[in-house]
């Protein structure tokens, strides 16, 4: 019995091993998650990361091209992909007051509280025309895969794909702090969790995101440079 059960953890150890591997090494060929519907029936909420129907963001960033605003609103709507009824969330920026992008990402909690990323419908704008839908994606369409854009318990040197989309949607995520402070307009945030976000598709690119429990999103995002800070304005609830 003793020699069983050694090997029986033995065995258990190569095969977390091999997922682990397969869901967090940057260039993993063969990145197939298991995607079940059923898993994703009796969604956990995620402290960290909100699909409550109505919430919504705005963040501002100031740069040398002018001031942005950034308003993040989680509708009503949703859209099944992969068999998965995910939560529309829609993501616009204007510059100088124009709007520039407009985006609807579509996400989904599992039953664990995972918080999975299944594509984006995203469109540049010019004049009040689309003039490109680069870094468009759709979860089970022309080989991409879904990926994980919060974890249900994010700890320090956790490393996932947000998404992929061969040399199109590569995004990747690293958890790299538990207990950061940030102030921004929206006031001062403790205990935020702090994320080192890239792609492989722009070498030497990275951000830092700064999420909080208090509202259940993004407080803060910097790029690698500090030259851009894209911060919370305010958070509100249009509708319970």
């Amino acid at each position: 019995m003793r020699n069983s059960g050694v090997i029986f953890k033995a065995f258990f150890f190569i095969i977390l091993v091999m997922s682990v591997t397969t869901l967090t090494v940057a260039g993993e060929r063969s990145y197939h998650p298991k995607i079940n519907p059923v898993s994703f029936q009796t969604p956990v909420a995620n402290l960290w990361f909100s699909l409550v129907p109505g919430t919504e963001f705005t963040y501002r960033t100031v740069s040398s091209e002018g001031t942005e605003i950034n308003i993040v609103q989680v509708t009503d709507q949703t859209k099944v992909v992969m068999g998965i009824t995910t939560r529309v969330v829609w993501d616009r920026v204007w510059l100088k007051g124009i709007l520039t992008e407009e985006t609807f990402d579509w996400y989904a909690g599992d039953d664990e509280g995972n918080i999975w990323y299944f594509g984006e419908d995203s469109r540049v704008l010019q004049s009040g025309k689309v003039i490109s839908r680069k870094g468009s994606w759709e979860a089970g369409v022309n080989g991409a895969e879904p990926g994980i854009i919060m974890k249900a318990h994010p700890a320090v040197g956790d490393r996932y794909r947000q998404e992929y989309l061969k040399g199109e949607a590569e995004d990747m995520g690293e958890v790299t702090g538990l207990k950061m402070s940030v102030t921004v307009h929206a006031g001062t945030f403790t205990g935020c969790l702090q994320t080192k976000d890239w792609t492989p598709l722009e070498p030497g690119t990275f951000e830092y995101k700064y999420y909080s429990t208090k509202v259940r999103g993004v407080v803060l995002e910097t790029s690698s440079n500090g030259k851009k800070r894209n911060e919370l304005i305010s958070v509100r609830q249009l509708h319970s």
